[in-house]
């Protein structure tokens, strides 16, 4: 019997890219983003790889929109094995004490509550069935600090916490949860954020020890190895994707 994944920001960039991954393990997946165009698109693209997806519009910020997409899965489905939390937004750039309150509110919304709910719904399900596969997105600004990215980076650091907690508690009901925390990687958030703040690539590529961007495909192969039976004794890890980058930087 096939497999059943949820992917949360899956319309493009890290989602999309591990999703069409998955789909080569024949995975069934659920494509979740606030982009319906995106999420489609995802969703016909799984289906010419040969495995049944569903997208669902949500707003990971809002706890019945995550209630939502959890529902729906089961209902399509009937359980859920995987789910990579990975939705989330980076922010303008702007140095913390410039940053308008809303702007923080919906970097944390999106980024913390919205890994928050995921794991609250979706858990609940992998429990009552007898377990599964949790993958986060933190990022490396998540191991380390870094400026221009303050709330970003407490949100990400917050997603650390949260993984190895809820190992804590539910390893010994079935549940695997790990975070992948990739460095500067070609999408499409970061390539916003490297076009409204030019000076950030050069800096970010001349800091990476092998001298480039990651790509999303790196990042899918490792969520996939997390994700699936592979990685059947990892648990509670944080495991950086990002050419060496933090290992320079502490």
């Amino acid at each position: 019997m096939s497999k059943v994944g949820i992917v949360t920001g899956g319309g493009s960039g890290l989602g999309q890219s591990t999703a069409l991954r998955l789909a080569k393990e024949g995975v069934n997946i659920v494509i979740v983003d606030v982009d319906e165009e995106g999420g489609n698109e995802t969703v016909e693209i799984l289906k010419e790889a040969g495995v049944d997806a569903l997208f669902v519009k949500a707003d990971v910020s809002n706890a019945e929109d995550v209630k939502n997409y959890v529902d729906q899965t089961v209902e399509k489905f009937g359980t859920i094995d995987y789910f990579f939390n990975n939705a989330g937004i980076s922010g303008s750039g702007k140095y913390f004490l410039e940053t308008d309150i809303s702007e923080i509110e919906k970097i944390v919304g999106i980024n913390l509550l919205g890994v928050l709910y995921g794991i609250r719904y979706v858990a609940e399900v992998m429990v009552k069935n007898g377990g599964g596969s949790i993958v986060n997105t933190a990022s490396s600004a998540g191991v380390i600090g870094q400026d221009t990215v303050v709330t970003y980076s407490a949100t990400k650091h917050g997603i650390v916490g949260l993984t190895k907690s809820l190992v804590a508690e539910y390893a010994k009901d079935g549940l695997r949860i790990n975070s992948v925390a990739p460095g500067p990687t070609e999408t499409p958030m970061v390539k916003s954020y490297f076009e409204a703040n030019p000076k950030m690539k050069e800096s970010a590529e001349s800091g990476i020890p092998q001298k480039r961007l990651g790509t999303p495909e790196e990042v899918a192969e490792l969520v996939t190895f997390l994700l699936t039976g592979k990685a059947e004794y990892i648990n509670g890890e944080v495991i950086r994707i990002d050419g060496g980058f933090t290992n320079t930087k502490f």
